[in-house]
């Protein structure tokens, strides 16, 4: 017999997801161990847990898995062909819908991208000192973009507003927010998205204790230390409103050291039978919990006893990324929900974070 995350691996799906399917009669265990409580599967159950794994990625609802899986070993084929053709048909349907929803979405857009001076078109110089700077740049740069698709991601938004400048980057699956405080500016909000080629040639230039000047000039933006500079043309698309992204619900916060949380990550379980694809490349889970002492944990994919509606799971790489941008030998965890997003925040600087995007556990 297989054990549950024997099935996990060899089937495609997860081991939440089994716990799940058996929860809901889709697919149950041949045997439960009564005093562990652990799931072990007969050798040709693991044809239907392929199969079920097939028909979730297409989307297939739960009631007709049912009926396919309950029809697919008979002889008669006509009603698992039927189920499989209805679920297309919806399919389709629903792209057409939603092409058209997002034609209407377009002709909004248009209508609404002219009325408004853009925050892009601002002159600004200000002065901000070269450490500061180097530090902001340090702690956003991992969370920039890449997909060639979003090009506005694809840089590092440089938001200046009254004595402070707010350095944001993200490629949807994470944002990092850093502050470095600046003199002379003192305007109106200025914004300009940097291409991640000219900010890391600012950040070369960085290697000095003098302040440096910061100029903003329409599309171009200019770094000059001492005798040196770097210039270029900023990305000429609009950054999201990442005001309107860090508001997140209350969470539970625990403060971890950061040296023996990364290890305890490194050499810790993650999820391997979970590989799910951001930006088309897959990646192992860490699933995180907070326990009644404090302390984050890993859980391991093997305990069974684990409750997911208490788990967060994240991209474990992109984790350690952030608590290396995070800079600090103690760094604090804010989990909410298993949908909330996870939050690495440093304890002396609120206005320097980072947060990530969690994967949903039984898909």
């Amino acid at each position: 017999m297989r054990s549950i995350g024997e099935m996990a691996r060899d089937g495609g799906l997860s081991v939440s997801a089994l716990r799940f399917y058996d929860r809901a009669g889709v697919l149950v265990p041949a045997w439960v161990d009564p005093i562990s409580g652990y799931r072990w599967y007969e050798p040709e159950q693991l044809e239907e847990a392929r199969l079920l794994a097939r028909l979730r990625r297409a989307g297939m609802p739960l009631a007709d898995i049912r009926l396919v899986l309950a029809a697919w070993s008979g002889a008669d084929t006509d009603l698992v062909r039927g189920l499989l053709q209805a679920h297309l048909r919806r399919l389709e349907l629903g792209l057409s819908d939603a092409r058209g929803e997002f034609s209407t979405l377009r002709a909004l857009l248009d209508h609404r991208e002219n009325p408004m001076t853009s925050l892009n078109t601002a002159t600004a110089r200000l002065s901000l000192p070269a450490p500061e700077l180097a530090a902001a740049l340090d702690a956003v740069r991992f969370a920039a973009g890449t997909d060639p698709e979003l090009p506005m991601l694809g840089g590092i938004l440089f938001d200046i507003e009254g004595e402070g400048l707010h350095l944001v980057a993200t490629d949807r699956y994470r944002m990092a927010v850093a502050q470095a405080p600046t003199t002379g500016h003192g305007g109106l909000r200025t914004q300009v998205v940097v291409p991640l080629p000219l900010a890391d040639a600012m950040r070369a230039l960085l290697t000095g204790e003098e302040p440096v000047q910061l100029t903003v000039d329409g599309d171009r933006v200019t770094l000059e230390t001492g005798d040196r500079q770097t210039a270029g043309q900023s990305l000429g698309h609009e950054f999201p409103d990442y005001r309107r992204l860090v508001h997140l619900p209350a969470g539970r916060r625990a403060h971890v050291d950061t040296a023996t949380f990364r290890k305890a990550l490194e050499t810790g379980p993650v999820r391997p039978s979970e590989t799910r694809k951001q930006d088309g490349e897959p990646h192992d889970l860490s699933v995180l919990r907070v326990t009644d002492d404090g302390t984050v944990i890993a859980c391991d994919d093997g305990d069974d006893g684990d409750d997911d509606q208490n788990n967060v799971a994240v991209n474990r790489e992109f984790l350690l990324h952030a608590l290396t941008a995070g800079a600090r030998d103690e760094l604090i965890l804010e989990l909410g929900a298993p949908t909330a997003p996870l939050a690495v925040r440093r304890p002396d600087d609120e206005d320097s974070f980072s947060i990530l995007m969690p994967v949903r556990l039984e898909d």
